[in-house]
């Protein structure tokens, strides 16, 4: 009896440990799910469980929303209607080339009547796999992808009605029933940023045979029917199954036609659905496994993978591989098939901050592939993308393509066409796209003759736009620098590098629109959203000069003013004017009630202020309030964001906060210092390099840096370099619960600032 006791226990022991190993596996930590507990009204990430591979081209999910609803799942809701390939990057931009599939019983095919009830328990979401139970139909479905196809396993009772819902959505798509196991179609399913013409070509392969087909003409299931062309396409097919039949399906795409997506189906020719999916687990946990973190809080763990997870699905491939064996792609700019790279879905006014850096940091092959397909982007069109999805999209402000160019050229990527880059940058801090105003530079022609683009010449957002084309010109001009142009052809980058001050107003230490006669806008409201600025306000947008911090605190009249106002922003209750908008949008919403006074993390124009105490010497500042942050605004939950998630933005935050800095200009070469989160991580760099960042004595009590080593030397600076970090090695930190007011203090500690850099000499008279 004793015996076996013993026996059990040493079992269950043994299966906990397994367990447990298990779980310390990157892949198996991350939570799809995080941010998914969205509304229009209040955003927790407005994400959906994106089941895919790394910046992969299809991504897949469950979808619960009505087709064309950009909130597709959304943590809250009762039902699945499909199995839905998407590329949406953002419910405010919706998805194109989408088309879903749903296993059921019975032959129906309306969106309402074939949803299913489901549950988060008999739900199992992981980035490589994802499995529910249709409770409905008593069909387990379980799906796991790769770059450009996928395999559907569909479990099923026992039937003679099992059907399987194929549905190529409204505004124009086709199906065809090709025999009795495969079907193709295509879907225009779009949202915008597309030419005429533009489709996504599909292909499903069942390994079982069909015994029952019809087409749906318009919502009108036809029986017998293969094919069918119109303004909404679909199909009901099915058999017979025994109880627990397994179905699989192997489902390819193609934005160039339907030969090549039964290319792409050979992702998946031949292989079961366990393998695919092990292989699936295996990229992730390698792509994942760059960032290795020892640390003793599984939730901590949790959130972390669940942010680098979202950080490295955007942007994604359009490019395809064709029978030769090239790559080439469909040009969402001319309608074009073309040889190279393209990448898609992400808006440069979110990810420059801290998505492409990370990217460069931790993933350089990807960032030059990424390089390489914005070179093809500005051969196809003309301009470097703001927003793509997939083309040029009218979404938001700033010129910040030149950052993203710039950033990653001087961060060492190569092999790929840099002078047409430089062009590139050239050609869109003086021009404006004809039919997409926010690619180019809006208002380019006033900021260059005044310095500023005017508040009152019909350009909204004026100041947030100034703001970020002087941070692009310095950008331009380092790049410039770089690549040896001449002084006369730099020389207006150089010099609209400081165009920041023209708005900046002493009156108030805030920045403010400024009228053409060069008088500044009155009335004036420090806490109108909008107007001026792009969702924020001036307490929020003030800050957004990244190249250029030290500048901005002499205009605020020293150290001590600029550290008043810092923590103002802190100290100012959720206080907000809304008039701009005439509601409250759901940014305004989200700062109002996570009790940090007027910071407005949820969005990202403020998501870099915080490091600014590095700039005025008081870096434990700084440490304090990322760690609260960190605490306060992330957790691996439905409802873990404190805003929009906005394509990896907002998570690579977090990545490199807890990794314990931060890069505030991208194009610098330096990243401010917060304080690190974990006790370990080990950073495995490019051409085999490592970099081991310990602090064994942290805490949530121990959240202050009290001493800090770069390889064993003391370290006094605010900041680090991107070449220290890349030459591997160590760094070690002392933490501790009280703040060290010595460190870090000295002029010599503090980081890159612009205006230092250009100083002119003081006179000895």
């Amino acid at each position: 009896m004793k015996m076996n006791v013993i026996k059990s226990i040493l079992a269950i022991a043994l299966f906990l440990g397994d367990s447990a190993m298990a779980a310390t596996h990157p892949a198996d930590l991350v939570n799809t799910l995080v941010g998914t507990q969205s509304t229009h009204a209040i955003s927790t990430g407005n994400t959906y469980p994106a089941i895919a591979l790394p910046w992969g081209m299809n991504f897949w999910m469950p979808q619960t929303g009505k087709m064309g609803d950009g909130w597709a799942y959304t943590y809250d809701a009762g039902k699945i209607r499909g199995l839905k390939q998407t590329h949406q990057p953002s419910p405010w931009i919706n998805d194109y080339g989408q088309f879903a599939l749903l296993p059921t019983i019975g032959t129906v095919f309306d969106e309402d009547e074939r949803a299913s009830w489901f549950s988060h328990k008999a739900e199992k979401a992981r980035p490589y796999y994802y499995k529910v139970y249709l409770a409905d139909y008593d069909i387990t479905a379980e799906l796991t992808p790769t770059e450009r196809a996928a395999v559907m396993r569909f479990t099923y009772p026992e039937s003679s009605e099992a059907r399987i819902v194929v549905d190529a959505f409204d505004n124009g798509s086709m199906i065809r029933i090709v025999d009795d196991r495969h079907i193709e179609g295509y879907t225009t399913k779009n949202s915008g940023g597309v030419p005429e013409g533009f489709k996504n070509f599909f292909v499903i392969e069942s390994d079982k045979p069909f015994t029952f087909i019809s087409t749906v003409a318009d919502g009108k299931i036809m029986k017998g029917k293969h094919e069918f062309q119109g303004n909404h396409a679909g199909a009901v097919v099915g058999f017979e199954t025994t109880r627990d039949e397994q179905v699989t399906l192997r489902v390819a795409s193609s934005f160039i036609s339907t030969e090549q997506a039964r290319l792409n189906l050979k992702e998946v020719a031949r292989r079961s659905f366990d393998t695919v999916c092990k292989d699936g687990r295996d990229r992730w946990n390698s792509v994942l496994g760059r960032l290795e973190v020892d640390d003793p809080d599984i939730d901590h763990l949790r959130t972390f993978y669940s942010c680098l997870y979202r950080s490295v699905l955007f942007p994604r491939m359009f490019h395809e591989v064709n029978q030769a064996g090239e790559t080439v792609h469909y040009s969402p700019y001319d309608g074009q098939v073309h040889s190279g790279r393209l990448f898609t879905d992400t808006g440069f006014w979110d990810t420059f901050r801290s998505l492409f850096p990370l990217l460069n940091l931790v993933y350089p092959e990807m960032s030059q592939q990424m390089q390489e397909g914005l070179v093809n982007t500005y051969k196809e069109s003309g301009f470097l993308p703001e927003w793509a999805s997939p083309g040029h999209r009218g979404c938001m402000v700033g010129n910040n393509s030149a950052s993203v160019v710039a950033d990653a050229y001087l961060k060492g990527m190569r092999g790929y066409d840099v002078e047409t880059l430089w062009q590139a940058v050239k050609h869109g801090a003086n021009a404006v796209h004809p039919q997409v105003s926010s690619t180019g530079r809006l208002g380019f022609e006033y900021y260059n003759r005044l310095g500023y683009v005017p508040y009152n010449v019909g350009i909204n957002e004026s100041v947030a736009r100034t703001l970020e084309y002087a941070y692009d010109d310095w950008c331009i001009y380092r790049l410039g620098q770089a690549l040896g142009k001449s002084k006369k052809e730099l020389k207006p980058f150089k010099e609209r590098a400081m165009n920041y001050q023209k708005v900046f107003d002493k009156e108030t230490n805030l920045m403010r629109g400024r009228n053409e006669d060069g008088s500044f806008q009155s009335p004036f409201n420090p806490l109108k959203w909008g107007d001026a600025f792009t969702e924020g306000n001036a307490w929020h947008y003030t800050w957004s000069v990244f190249h250029d911090p030290a500048g901005l605190i002499r205009l605020m009249g020293g150290r001590d003013h600029f550290v008043t106002m810092l923590d103002s922003v802190f100290n100012l209750p959720p206080v907000f004017d809304d008039s701009y908008y005439g509601s409250v949008i759901h940014e305004i919403r989200e700062m109002q009630i996570m009790n940090m006074g007027n910071y407005a993390h949820g969005n990202q124009p403020i998501q870099h202020m915080i490091y600014l105490y590095d700039w005025a010497g008081e870096p434990w500042k700084a440490q304090y309030w990322v760690r609260q942050a960190m605490d306060r605004l992330y957790q691996a939950q439905p409802d873990g964001y404190c805003g929009d998630e906005d394509n990896g933005q907002t998570s690579a935050w977090y990545v490199f906060s807890a990794l314990g800095f931060y890069p505030v200009c991208p194009g610098s070469g330096q990243y401010a210092l917060g304080a690190p989160y974990f006790k370990r991580v080990t950073m495995h760099l490019p051409e085999g390099k490592t970099l081991v960042i310990r602090a064994d004595s942290n805490s949530a009590e121990n959240c202050y840096v009290s001493e800090m080593t770069l390889n064993g030397a003391p370290y006094d600076k605010n900041y680090l370099e991107h070449t220290d970090l890349l030459a591997g090695g160590s760094i070690d930190y002392r933490m501790s619960s009280k703040p060290n007011h010595q460190r870090g203090t000295q002029a010599s500690s503090l980081p890159y600032s612009y205006s230092n850099e250009t100083a002119k000499p003081a006179s000895k008279h």
